[in-house]
Protein backbone atom coordinates (compact mmCIF):
# COMPACT_ATOMS: atom_id res chain seq x y z
CA UNK A 1 0.00 0.00 0.00
CA UNK A 2 3.22 2.26 0.74
CA UNK A 3 4.38 2.00 -2.51
CA UNK A 4 1.25 2.11 -4.20
CA UNK A 5 0.74 5.45 -2.39
CA UNK A 6 3.92 7.34 -3.03
CA UNK A 7 3.36 5.68 -6.91
CA UNK A 8 0.67 7.32 -7.44
CA UNK A 9 1.54 10.62 -5.76
CA UNK A 10 4.56 11.14 -7.90
CA UNK A 11 2.41 10.16 -10.98
CA UNK A 12 0.27 13.39 -10.01
CA UNK A 13 2.58 15.70 -9.88
CA UNK A 14 3.09 16.17 -13.46
CA UNK A 15 -0.19 16.65 -14.49
CA UNK A 16 -0.44 19.03 -12.32
CA UNK A 17 2.67 20.69 -13.80
CA UNK A 18 1.19 20.51 -17.23
CA UNK A 19 -2.16 22.39 -15.92
CA UNK A 20 0.05 24.87 -14.12
CA UNK A 21 1.40 25.79 -17.41
CA UNK A 22 -1.81 25.37 -19.30
CA UNK A 23 -3.28 27.61 -16.59
CA UNK A 24 -0.58 30.57 -16.89
CA UNK A 25 -0.27 30.39 -20.98
CA UNK A 26 -4.00 30.61 -21.17
CA UNK A 27 -4.62 33.95 -18.85
CA UNK A 28 -1.85 35.71 -20.30
CA UNK A 29 -2.38 35.16 -23.67
CA UNK A 30 -6.15 36.17 -23.42
CA UNK A 31 -7.57 39.32 -24.26
CA UNK A 32 -7.31 42.08 -21.90
CA UNK A 33 -4.72 44.42 -20.18
CA UNK A 34 -5.08 43.56 -16.18
CA UNK A 35 -2.73 47.19 -15.91
CA UNK A 36 -5.77 49.05 -17.18
CA UNK A 37 -8.39 47.03 -15.03
CA UNK A 38 -6.05 48.30 -12.30
CA UNK A 39 -5.78 51.76 -13.38
CA UNK A 40 -9.50 52.50 -14.34
CA UNK A 41 -10.08 53.66 -17.96
CA UNK A 42 -8.68 57.41 -16.68
CA UNK A 43 -4.92 56.21 -16.63
CA UNK A 44 -2.23 57.69 -18.70
CA UNK A 45 0.08 55.61 -20.45
CA UNK A 46 2.66 56.28 -17.68
CA UNK A 47 0.71 54.86 -15.30
CA UNK A 48 0.24 51.36 -17.28
CA UNK A 49 3.77 51.18 -17.72
CA UNK A 50 4.83 51.60 -14.41
CA UNK A 51 1.74 48.86 -13.21
CA UNK A 52 3.33 46.52 -15.62
CA UNK A 53 6.46 46.93 -14.10
CA UNK A 54 5.08 45.97 -10.71
CA UNK A 55 3.09 43.42 -11.83
CA UNK A 56 6.02 42.04 -14.00
CA UNK A 57 3.76 42.41 -17.02
CA UNK A 58 6.54 42.99 -19.20
CA UNK A 59 9.10 40.27 -18.19
CA UNK A 60 9.41 37.34 -20.76
CA UNK A 61 6.89 34.90 -20.08
CA UNK A 62 9.01 31.84 -18.96
CA UNK A 63 10.30 34.81 -16.71
CA UNK A 64 6.91 35.55 -15.21
CA UNK A 65 5.89 31.98 -15.26
CA UNK A 66 9.40 30.62 -12.89
CA UNK A 67 8.14 33.50 -10.46
CA UNK A 68 4.80 32.50 -10.22
CA UNK A 69 5.37 28.97 -9.71
CA UNK A 70 7.97 30.25 -7.08
CA UNK A 71 5.19 31.69 -4.89
CA UNK A 72 2.65 29.45 -5.36
CA UNK A 73 5.27 26.53 -3.82
CA UNK A 74 4.95 29.27 -0.84
CA UNK A 75 1.74 29.27 -0.87
CA UNK A 76 1.36 33.10 -2.16
CA UNK A 77 -1.48 33.11 -4.79
CA UNK A 78 -1.01 36.66 -5.00
CA UNK A 79 -3.63 39.74 -4.76
CA UNK A 80 -6.45 40.03 -6.40
CA UNK A 81 -6.77 43.04 -8.51
CA UNK A 82 -10.08 43.96 -8.43
CA UNK A 83 -10.21 44.15 -3.98
CA UNK A 84 -6.60 44.42 -3.54
CA UNK A 85 -7.20 41.28 -0.85
CA UNK A 86 -5.28 37.76 -0.76
CA UNK A 87 -6.44 35.47 -2.99
CA UNK A 88 -5.88 32.88 -0.49
CA UNK A 89 -7.83 34.97 1.94
CA UNK A 90 -10.93 35.04 -1.05
CA UNK A 91 -10.73 31.25 -1.61
CA UNK A 92 -10.89 30.49 2.16
CA UNK A 93 -13.86 33.31 2.57
CA UNK A 94 -15.95 31.33 -0.57
CA UNK A 95 -14.36 27.91 0.19
CA UNK A 96 -16.54 26.62 3.11
CA UNK A 97 -20.19 27.35 1.73
CA UNK A 98 -19.17 25.20 -1.10
CA UNK A 99 -17.95 22.36 0.71
CA UNK A 100 -20.93 22.14 3.19
CA UNK A 101 -23.19 21.80 0.79
CA UNK A 102 -21.52 19.19 -1.30
CA UNK A 103 -20.70 17.22 1.76
CA UNK A 104 -24.73 17.55 2.17
CA UNK A 105 -25.51 16.61 -1.19
CA UNK A 106 -23.24 13.96 -1.51
CA UNK A 107 -24.58 11.95 1.65
CA UNK A 108 -28.15 12.72 0.71
CA UNK A 109 -27.14 11.28 -2.72
CA UNK A 110 -25.59 8.42 -1.64
CA UNK A 111 -28.32 7.38 0.84
CA UNK A 112 -30.96 7.86 -1.44
CA UNK A 113 -29.20 6.29 -4.68
CA UNK A 114 -27.69 3.05 -3.75
CA UNK A 115 -30.54 1.54 -2.61
CA UNK A 116 -32.83 2.61 -5.22
CA UNK A 117 -30.05 0.96 -7.53
CA UNK A 118 -30.04 -2.09 -5.63
CA UNK A 119 -33.94 -2.10 -5.35
CA UNK A 120 -34.05 -2.01 -9.40
CA UNK A 121 -31.50 -4.32 -9.91
CA UNK A 122 -33.11 -6.57 -7.83
CA UNK A 123 -36.54 -6.39 -9.33
CA UNK A 124 -35.17 -6.26 -13.26
CA UNK A 125 -37.95 -5.55 -15.59
CA UNK A 126 -40.66 -5.34 -12.81
CA UNK A 127 -42.61 -1.89 -12.35
CA UNK A 128 -39.72 -1.07 -9.42
CA UNK A 129 -37.08 -0.80 -11.91
CA UNK A 130 -39.26 0.80 -14.40
CA UNK A 131 -39.80 4.07 -11.28
CA UNK A 132 -36.23 3.96 -10.86
CA UNK A 133 -35.66 4.59 -14.27
CA UNK A 134 -37.78 6.96 -15.14
CA UNK A 135 -36.28 8.89 -12.15
CA UNK A 136 -33.34 9.10 -13.88
CA UNK A 137 -34.20 10.08 -16.76
CA UNK A 138 -35.94 12.81 -15.49
CA UNK A 139 -32.90 13.80 -13.18
CA UNK A 140 -30.79 13.70 -16.40
CA UNK A 141 -33.16 15.41 -18.60
CA UNK A 142 -34.45 18.56 -16.03
CA UNK A 143 -32.07 21.01 -15.87
CA UNK A 144 -31.00 22.28 -12.38
CA UNK A 145 -32.33 25.84 -12.34
CA UNK A 146 -35.85 24.73 -13.53
CA UNK A 147 -35.86 22.12 -10.02
CA UNK A 148 -34.49 24.56 -7.98
CA UNK A 149 -37.44 27.07 -8.91
CA UNK A 150 -39.56 24.96 -9.03
CA UNK A 151 -38.68 23.60 -5.16
CA UNK A 152 -38.16 27.33 -4.75
CA UNK A 153 -42.06 27.92 -5.01
CA UNK A 154 -43.40 24.80 -3.64
CA UNK A 155 -40.95 24.69 -0.13
CA UNK A 156 -40.20 28.19 0.36
CA UNK A 157 -43.34 30.63 -1.38
CA UNK A 158 -46.59 28.42 -1.21
CA UNK A 159 -45.49 26.11 2.20
CA UNK A 160 -43.32 28.98 3.60
CA UNK A 161 -41.24 26.08 4.96
CA UNK A 162 -37.54 27.53 4.00
CA UNK A 163 -36.21 30.75 3.15
CA UNK A 164 -36.21 31.29 -0.45
CA UNK A 165 -32.19 32.47 -0.46
CA UNK A 166 -29.34 33.44 1.80
CA UNK A 167 -26.70 31.29 3.55
CA UNK A 168 -25.28 31.28 7.28
CA UNK A 169 -22.25 29.24 8.27
CA UNK A 170 -23.20 26.27 10.24
CA UNK A 171 -20.76 27.28 13.55
CA UNK A 172 -22.86 30.68 14.01
CA UNK A 173 -26.19 28.90 13.78
CA UNK A 174 -26.60 25.61 12.54
CA UNK A 175 -30.29 25.58 12.53
CA UNK A 176 -30.10 28.48 9.80
CA UNK A 177 -27.48 27.26 7.85
CA UNK A 178 -29.25 23.37 8.00
CA UNK A 179 -32.66 25.22 6.87
CA UNK A 180 -31.03 27.00 4.44
CA UNK A 181 -28.92 24.10 3.20
CA UNK A 182 -32.02 21.94 2.26
CA UNK A 183 -33.19 23.52 -0.96
CA UNK A 184 -29.37 23.71 -2.54
CA UNK A 185 -28.78 20.35 -1.83
CA UNK A 186 -32.17 18.62 -2.89
CA UNK A 187 -31.47 20.57 -6.15
CA UNK A 188 -28.21 19.35 -7.00
CA UNK A 189 -29.38 15.42 -5.58
CA UNK A 190 -31.70 15.67 -7.87
CA UNK A 191 -28.95 14.98 -10.26
CA UNK A 192 -26.29 12.86 -8.56
CA UNK A 193 -29.46 10.66 -7.40
CA UNK A 194 -30.31 9.81 -10.43
CA UNK A 195 -26.45 9.38 -11.85
CA UNK A 196 -25.32 7.14 -9.11
CA UNK A 197 -28.65 4.63 -9.28
CA UNK A 198 -28.26 4.40 -12.80
CA UNK A 199 -24.55 3.53 -12.09
CA UNK A 200 -25.21 0.95 -9.36
CA UNK A 201 -28.02 -0.73 -10.96
CA UNK A 202 -25.98 -1.04 -14.26
CA UNK A 203 -22.57 -2.59 -12.45
CA UNK A 204 -24.92 -4.79 -10.06
CA UNK A 205 -26.67 -6.80 -12.96
CA UNK A 206 -23.32 -7.31 -14.30
CA UNK A 207 -22.56 -9.50 -10.69
CA UNK A 208 -25.87 -10.73 -9.80
CA UNK A 209 -25.31 -13.79 -12.27
CA UNK A 210 -21.52 -14.53 -10.81
CA UNK A 211 -21.29 -17.90 -9.26
CA UNK A 212 -20.15 -16.46 -5.65
CA UNK A 213 -23.83 -14.87 -6.05
CA UNK A 214 -25.40 -18.41 -6.60
CA UNK A 215 -23.33 -19.88 -3.79
CA UNK A 216 -24.13 -17.15 -1.81
CA UNK A 217 -27.94 -17.67 -2.42
CA UNK A 218 -27.76 -21.36 -1.94
CA UNK A 219 -26.02 -21.62 1.25
CA UNK A 220 -29.46 -20.38 2.12
CA UNK A 221 -27.75 -16.70 3.11
CA UNK A 222 -30.43 -13.88 3.35
CA UNK A 223 -31.08 -11.56 0.41
CA UNK A 224 -30.48 -8.59 1.90
CA UNK A 225 -26.70 -10.12 3.00
CA UNK A 226 -25.94 -11.68 -0.51
CA UNK A 227 -27.40 -8.52 -2.17
CA UNK A 228 -25.37 -5.78 0.56
CA UNK A 229 -22.19 -7.52 1.45
CA UNK A 230 -21.81 -9.81 -1.74
CA UNK A 231 -22.85 -8.71 -4.85
CA UNK A 232 -22.62 -4.35 -3.74
CA UNK A 233 -19.03 -4.93 -2.53
CA UNK A 234 -17.75 -6.40 -6.12
CA UNK A 235 -20.13 -4.21 -8.16
CA UNK A 236 -18.97 -1.06 -6.24
CA UNK A 237 -15.62 0.06 -7.83
CA UNK A 238 -17.53 1.97 -10.79
CA UNK A 239 -20.01 3.46 -8.41
CA UNK A 240 -17.19 5.09 -6.05
CA UNK A 241 -16.04 6.22 -9.09
CA UNK A 242 -19.10 8.18 -9.78
CA UNK A 243 -19.45 9.36 -6.62
CA UNK A 244 -15.61 10.63 -6.03
CA UNK A 245 -16.06 12.80 -9.50
CA UNK A 246 -19.57 14.05 -8.19
CA UNK A 247 -17.76 15.22 -5.28
CA UNK A 248 -15.25 16.76 -7.01
CA UNK A 249 -17.50 18.56 -9.41
CA UNK A 250 -19.45 19.61 -6.50
CA UNK A 251 -16.47 21.55 -4.66
CA UNK A 252 -14.98 22.99 -7.21
CA UNK A 253 -18.44 25.00 -7.16
CA UNK A 254 -22.09 24.70 -8.72
CA UNK A 255 -22.68 28.04 -10.69
CA UNK A 256 -26.08 27.54 -11.29
CA UNK A 257 -26.84 26.67 -8.29
CA UNK A 258 -25.20 29.24 -6.28
CA UNK A 259 -26.50 32.01 -8.24
CA UNK A 260 -30.31 30.79 -7.84
CA UNK A 261 -30.06 30.23 -4.09
CA UNK A 262 -27.26 33.25 -3.46
CA UNK A 263 -24.57 31.41 -2.21
CA UNK A 264 -21.18 33.20 -1.37
CA UNK A 265 -19.15 29.73 -2.71
CA UNK A 266 -16.72 29.34 -5.00
CA UNK A 267 -18.69 29.08 -8.36
CA UNK A 268 -19.76 32.38 -7.71
CA UNK A 269 -16.35 34.16 -7.42
CA UNK A 270 -14.95 31.65 -10.11
CA UNK A 271 -17.64 33.89 -12.50
CA UNK A 272 -16.99 37.68 -10.66
CA UNK A 273 -13.32 37.07 -11.39
CA UNK A 274 -13.68 35.77 -14.89
CA UNK A 275 -16.40 39.19 -15.80
CA UNK A 276 -13.49 41.24 -14.33
CA UNK A 277 -10.51 39.68 -16.05
CA UNK A 278 -9.15 38.87 -12.05
CA UNK A 279 -5.64 37.09 -13.06
CA UNK A 280 -4.65 36.17 -9.82
CA UNK A 281 -8.34 34.83 -8.53
CA UNK A 282 -8.76 32.64 -12.02
CA UNK A 283 -5.24 30.97 -11.86
CA UNK A 284 -5.94 29.95 -8.50
CA UNK A 285 -9.46 28.57 -8.62
CA UNK A 286 -8.50 26.69 -11.53
CA UNK A 287 -5.25 25.10 -9.90
CA UNK A 288 -7.60 24.23 -6.86
CA UNK A 289 -10.11 22.82 -9.10
CA UNK A 290 -7.40 20.64 -11.13
CA UNK A 291 -5.71 19.52 -7.36
CA UNK A 292 -9.25 18.45 -6.37
CA UNK A 293 -9.68 16.41 -9.28
CA UNK A 294 -5.77 14.75 -8.73
CA UNK A 295 -6.52 14.30 -4.91
CA UNK A 296 -10.31 12.25 -5.24
CA UNK A 297 -8.63 10.47 -8.48
CA UNK A 298 -6.06 9.60 -5.64
CA UNK A 299 -8.65 9.09 -3.09
CA UNK A 300 -10.60 6.86 -5.54
CA UNK A 301 -7.07 4.50 -6.57
CA UNK A 302 -6.43 3.77 -3.45
CA UNK A 303 -10.21 2.29 -2.54
CA UNK A 304 -9.80 0.13 -5.44
CA UNK A 305 -7.54 -1.44 -3.32
CA UNK A 306 -9.71 -2.43 -0.73
CA UNK A 307 -13.02 -3.27 -2.66
CA UNK A 308 -11.24 -5.08 -5.48
CA UNK A 309 -8.80 -7.55 -3.92
CA UNK A 310 -7.55 -8.62 -7.33
CA UNK A 311 -6.19 -5.05 -8.06
CA UNK A 312 -2.57 -5.40 -7.09
CA UNK A 313 -0.76 -2.88 -5.13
Amino acid sequence: MPVYFVRRVLAAIPVMLVVAVFVFLLLRLTPGDPAAIIAGDMATPAQLERIRDTLGLNDPLHVQFLSWMGRILQGDFGTSLISNKPVIELVEDRMWPTIWIALITITLSVIIAVPMGVLAAWRHRTWVDHIVMTFSVLGFSIPVFVIGYLLIKLFAIDLRWVPVQGYKAPSGDFGGFAIRAVLPALTLASIYIALIARMTRASLLDVLNEDYVRTARAKGLAERRVLFRHALRNAAVPVMTVIGTGFALLISGVVVTESVFNIPGLGRLTVDSIFARDYPVIQALILLTSGIYVAVNLLIDLSYTLLDPRIRY
